[in-house]
């Protein structure tokens, strides 16, 4: 866009960031074995939360939009799409500070990816890890979009195992 007017990757960068200023808050008193309580066997727990958040960005935005990956497989390995998540007893998960700080690092990547996108790179078809259509998108800008849709979905299941915790509801 021209003329002064605000491009669709600065938008999308705005809603980025509001999306994670939420998760932010979400996090900010979370500690010790709280990061890895589970409410039941292979259900989520926050830091694997916050490592799949990580490495699906990545995977949205610079896989599926810029043909690169952004993120080390080291990191990676620890945090698989698809199947039961492993408690902290099963696996050696990096800790919290080390999740949130590759978390922060790609966040921070990911809005200057955003922002240099033009509106016709988020036209362009956007597929999945097999070349198939995504069943949640099916341009660039979809898979942008999915991007902080998806941590919305998680900051609510981070928000329920607060609550599950004992933790104040915040707003």
């Amino acid at each position: 866009m021209s003329g002064g007017s605000t491009s669709l990757g600065a938008v999308l960068a705005e809603q980025m960031e509001w999306t994670r200023d939420w998760t932010r808050r979400l996090l900010a008193d979370v500690s010790g074995a709280d990061w890895t309580f589970q409410p039941q066997a292979g259900i989520g727990h926050i830091l694997w939360t916050c490592g799949h958040l990580t490495v699906s960005q990545n995977v949205l935005v610079f896989q599926r939009c810029l043909g690169k990956s952004a993120l080390d497989d080291a990191f990676s390995s620890h945090f698989p799409m698809g199947g039961p998540i492993q408690s902290a007893a099963e696996h050696k998960f990096p800790e919290p500070k080390a999740v949130l700080d590759v978390m922060e690092s790609m966040q921070t990547k990911t809005l200057a990816a955003i922002r240099e996108m033009s509106d016709a790179l988020l036209r362009e078809p956007a597929f999945g890890k097999d070349g198939a259509a995504h069943p949640h998108y099916r341009d660039k800008l979809g898979a942008v979009t999915h991007c902080f849709r998806h941590e919305a979905f998680h900051a609510g299941q981070i928000a329920l195992i607060r609550r599950l915790l004992g933790k104040s509801f915040l707003r």
